[in-house]
Order: structure tokens, then C-alpha cells, then sequence
């Protein structure tokens, strides 16, 4: 799976979340969720179980709190998946 798609597919799994639409426009590895986004921390935790089903993975918590742009997403996903 290229990056291009893990990223494609993260921006889908977070746009229900995003409070901050211009953040969303730009949607990009730099983008932090919190930030950028304005995605609470609530909804984070929504985001990583979204995640975890569509990418077939499990977050661990220290994966989970290191996830704080799409760039460490994506890393984390590539990890997860390659680790199967």
C-alpha cells in the first residue's frame, strides 16, 4: 500500500471529526490533528478505532499517543502493517 493510499484513506477516516474545515483542505504528513484540526481528544480516540478497522491493525496506547499528525499515522499504520 503506497503512502499516497494510507494517507487518502486517513483523510476520509478523519473528516467526520475535523472542526477546522481549512485544516482539512490542507491535509498533508505535517497536519496535527489537534491543531490543524481541531479534532477533540475524544474524538481521537474515535479516529484510532476507525482506523484500526479499516487498516485491519491494533493500536497499542503507546502507539496511540505518539499519533499526533497524519505523518506519525502513517507511520505507525506502515509499521502495523508490515509488522503482520
Amino acid at each position: 500500500m503506497s503512502e499516497k493510499d494510507i494517507i487518502d484513506r486517513l483523510k476520509k477516516i478523519v473528516e467526520p471529526y475535523v472542526q477546522r474545515m481549512e485544516g482539512l483542505k490542507n491535509f498533508q504528513e505535517e497536519t496535527d490533528f489537534l491543531k490543524d484540526l481541531q479534532i477533540n481528544s475524544a474524538n481521537l480516540v474515535d479516529v484510532v478505532l476507525d482506523v484500526e478497522d479499516e487498516f485491519d491493525i491494533e493500536i497499542d496506547n503507546d502507539s496511540m499517543e505518539g499519533m499526533l499528525t497524519v505523518g506519525d499515522a502513517k507511520s505507525i499504520i506502515q509499521r502495523k502493517i508490515s509488522g503482520r
